[in-house]
């Protein structure tokens, strides 16, 4: 779509979503689920020519997909576990992510550093093998780096005992945004998009020769407005909250409970001021005092520090770091900075849910596994449940996903669509310069979509560091926003970056979102949820 005809458009992104969803239809394929595996899935879909409607029932990648670590690896720790296959899996669709997404997914240097002798050759052939199986994939050579070389990429980084490090590449990317593509991609191949939507209930019944259908209960989370979705086959894709959704139809099919299929755990990550590592380096700490890994990781002009990884049996939408992983975090970063970090430094607090998976049987015993990183179970007569995984193997998961559906026979079989080279919305042209992921937020982000947003009101008006009047009509109008928390926290990333800013932002926000006739900003739910994104003891 183009700049003019982008501007020109008088709707908000979600009230055209809706006016569709209210026509009849009978959808190919319903998936639940507005994260990186079921957007993937529709977009995958939609290339394929199949109709699809997706409904997420907050917003999209509001949960798990936009608090990742910000990289897109390729499976360095599966190498140690001699999984080679899921080793060059990852490596392939890391380079996949960084060609369809050039704004939002770039390469990114990584230095292990050596505290001990044995250090830099064990690591640094283990990188050397992670590079030859990479091949024509691989974003740069592993380097062993003498103690100034290693110094000079990680200014602040603690010289008492170094010895060394080792260099080598990964991928980073802004994680919401990408979501967001993947969504306004989907929705140009001919998806139904829409977000805060609500899926209540499933019922599968027999029609005609075509066979079963399913129905879905949809409430529009603003309005309360039921609506009634009819598809041939729906994908939960609801990452940590499969069960919720397979419990829904299984519990009326037979009165029981499924076994559970995810078993969460949690990751902490703090936001830091780039003076204490002011490098374009990331650091990796491989083995930290318990056997951890720590990452610090330069991101839009902040510094993240993570991360953890502790069960966790509830599934809040906005789970609280526990007081011991804070601390686990400052402590190990005091090992390896040479300015240690206090509770007073944190500028924002997040934590994401990795949906491990413990894979269930099938009615007739059998388990449908498609690899240990993700597991795709067909549960009932056209529901397809799929949880685990990363964002770096979104796409091969939506092959998975729909190749299980034919082997179901619960759409017919179409040829794979080259989701490998389909450029995402607002990719820009080949060839073109990139702003480094690492490098404050702004106008860059929205690669060749900068021109619509210019074209908006208020191109001229900052509202925070990064963020103009013009990102948040933009927002409203083509990227689906309607509550601060969609744009402060996903269409621009402010509250994941500095709590107290965006907090100060929020109030303009919102009066701008009620101009452009969003749903409900909801001001002062955001501003409690800031609160949350900050150390105990500080306010906003």
């Amino acid at each position: 779509m183009t700049a003019d005809a982008l501007s020109a458009e008088p709707q908000s992104a979600r009230a055209r979503a809706f006016a569709r969803l209210r026509q009849p239809a009978v959808w190919d394929l319903a998936v639940v689920g507005g994260g990186a595996t079921g957007l993937g899935v529709a977009l995958d879909a939609a290339l394929r020519g199949f109709s699809v409607v997706l409904l997420e029932s907050h917003d999209f990648a509001g949960g798990t997909s936009s608090r990742s670590t910000k990289l897109l690896h390729g499976g360095v720790r599966y190498l140690a576990q001699g999984n080679v296959a899921l080793v060059r899996e990852a490596l392939a669709e890391r380079a996949t992510v960084l060609r369809i997404a050039p704004h939002l997914a770039q390469p990114l240097p990584f230095v292990m550093p050596s505290y001990s002798w044995w250090q830099t050759p064990f690591y640094g052939i283990g990188l050397k093998l992670y590079d030859l199986m990479a091949g024509r994939a691989g974003l740069g050579r592993t380097e062993f780096l003498s103690r100034a070389e290693t110094l000079a990429a990680l200014p602040g980084l603690q010289p008492l005992h170094l010895h060394g490090g080792v260099k080598y590449w990964d991928g980073q990317f802004d994680d919401a945004r990408l979501a967001l593509a993947l969504a306004r991609s989907a929705e140009a191949a001919g998806a139904l998009v829409i977000n805060h939507a609500d899926v209540t209930g499933l019922r599968a019944f027999e029609t005609d020769a075509q066979g079963a259908v399913t129905e879905l209960d949809v409430r529009d989370r603003f309005t309360q407005a039921a609506h009634r979705v009819t598809a041939r086959c729906v994908i939960n894709a609801t990452g940590v909250w499969v069960d919720h959704l397979r419990n829904q139809v299984l519990s009326a099919q037979t009165a029981g409970s499924a076994a559970r299929m995810v078993s969460p755990s949690q990751g902490v990550h703090l936001v830091v001021d780039r003076e204490f590592m002011p490098g374009h380096h990331a650091l990796l700490v491989p083995k930290t005092q318990d056997g951890r890994v720590l990452f610090a990781v330069p991101w839009l002009g902040k510094l993240i520090l993570g991360t953890t990884d502790t069960p966790r049996q509830d599934l809040s939408r906005e789970p609280d770091a526990f007081a011991e992983e804070l601390d686990f975090i400052l402590s190990e970063s005091a090992r390896v900075l040479t300015r240690p970090l206090t509770p007073a430094d944190i500028r924002s607090v997040w934590v994401g849910l990795r949906p491990l998976v413990a894979p269930p049987e099938s009615a007739d015993g059998a388990t449908k596994t498609i690899s240990r990183e993700h597991t795709i179970v067909v549960d009932a007569p056209g529901l397809v449940t799929v949880t685990g995984g990363k964002w770096t193997t979104y796409r091969a998961m939506a092959e998975d996903v729909l190749n299980r559906c034919f082997e179901a026979g619960l759409l017919p079989k179409r040829p794979p669509a080259d989701t490998a080279h389909h450029q995402l919305v607002g990719a820009p042209a080949p060839g073109s310069t990139a702003t480094p992921i690492h490098a404050a937020p702004g106008l860059h982000l929205y690669g060749s979509d900068a021109g619509a947003v210019l074209a908006c009101p208020g191109a001229d008006r900052l509202l925070a560091p990064g963020l103009s009047e013009a990102m948040v009509r933009f927002a409203v109008r083509f990227e689906y926003a309607q509550t601060v928390d969609d744009l402060l926290a996903r269409r621009t990333r402010l509250l994941f970056l500095d709590a107290r800013a965006a907090a100060a932002a929020a109030p303009e926000v919102a009066s701008i979102l009620a101009e452009e006739g969003a749903a409900d900003p909801s001001v002062d739910a955001f501003l409690r949820l800031c609160q949350r994104y900050l150390p105990p003891g500080q306010t906003i």
